[in-house]
């Protein structure tokens, strides 16, 4: 790349300096036919033109290495055009000028823009975070409401009202994905203690749905964050409760990888690329109607915070295997 660069502007150099080039050559061609057609001796015009000929080059030498440091300049300046925007050197024609201010223009305008912009989505943020954390009050009196009386009715409302719990918790995980603040806090964990904390939050579906669960532990060890780490099982957990019409949820240890296996509806093989994109429901959520987008979105972006590799196997009607890899995490 920078032989490339070196190139072009050597080029550039010659370009800017063909009328000089051509002035040359002209003045030693006319030279020489005065001196043929007075017949004087040509030694001394040749002497002349090869004197001219190496202050030529000194001088275009001398250009090409003022044109080489100006020309790093700019590429640094273009490369970080956006914080260097005023470090511009001085214009060397009116022309260039011109094109410096149109620049410096844009510039002011973007960092107003980019201003107006922080602000606006730091509001947002403590909106919606505000929001989240007031939701959460009459969340919680609900179900002290339809702990009250232990009948079927309040059973299937606790669900529900644990499943709009989960949207609330998405919200705000969501919103600090987008927070430009880093949130990490790193410690040892069990990775079985982690798991069980889940699976206990989602008991109720389990039973509720009647699943069994079978969950082998690993006595894995791992330094990681809790929080992010729990954001991405329950994750999991959710989407194999939710399309898991009969069967049950498995989660085992292969090595240093972290299986959860569900005998749910599965994945669709045109599905499995996209799956972790963001708003992308697939075949599935399409035809089950309950389905935001957001989830495995959240749940990759949780991995990926915390350098956890994820891999999906998943065939229609033979359920999904999400595997974890616990051995490569980069902080």
């Amino acid at each position: 790349m920078k032989n490339k660069r070196s190139r072009s502007v050597f080029f550039n150099c010659i370009k800017k300096s063909r009328a000089v080039l051509i002035a040359y050559l002209v003045m030693a061609v006319i030279f020489l036919a005065v001196f043929l057609l007075y017949e004087i001796p040509m030694e001394p015009v040749f002497y002349v033109i090869a004197i001219l000929g190496f202050i030529g080059l000194a001088a275009f030498f001398i250009f090409y290495i003022s044109e080489t440091r100006t020309a790093a300049k700019r590429e640094r300046i273009r490369n970080g055009i956006l914080t260097e925007w005023m470090n511009f050197q001085d214009p060397s024609s009116l022309e260039e000028k011109d094109y410096q201010e149109m620049a410096q223009t844009l510039g002011r305008k973007i960092d107003e823009m980019t201003a107006a912009f922080n602000m606006e989505r730091q509001d947002m943020t403590d909106y919606y975070t505000t929001w989240v954390h007031q939701i959460k009050t009459p969340i919680s009196v609900m179900r002290m409401k339809l702990a009250e009386q232990d009948i079927e009715e309040n059973h299937a409302l606790s669900i529900e009202l644990f499943r709009i719990e989960q949207y609330v918790e998405m919200v705000l995980q969501y919103i600090r994905f987008n927070s430009e603040t880093n949130d990490l806090v790193v410690k040892e964990y069990s990775v079985d203690d982690l798991v069980r904390e889940s699976i206990r939050k989602f008991a109720p579906q389990f039973i509720y749905r009647k699943l069994s669960l079978d969950f082998k532990e690993s006595h894995q060890i791992i330094v990681t964050d809790k929080k992010w780490f729990s954001c991405m099982l329950e994750q999991v957990f959710s989407n194999a409760v939710k399309y898991t019409p009969e069967g049950g949820v498995f989660i085992y240890a292969e090595g240093e990888t972290l299986c959860i296996r569900d005998t749910g509806i599965g994945i669709s093989t045109e599905d499995l690329p996209r799956i972790f994109e963001k708003g992308y429901t697939g075949i599935n959520g399409r035809m089950e109607n309950k389905s935001s987008g957001l989830g495995l979105y959240l749940c990759k972006k949780a991995a990926d915070k915390l350098g956890i590799k994820i891999t999906v196997e998943s065939s229609p009607g033979k359920g999904s295997i999400f595997r974890f890899d616990l051995s490569q995490q980069e902080y």
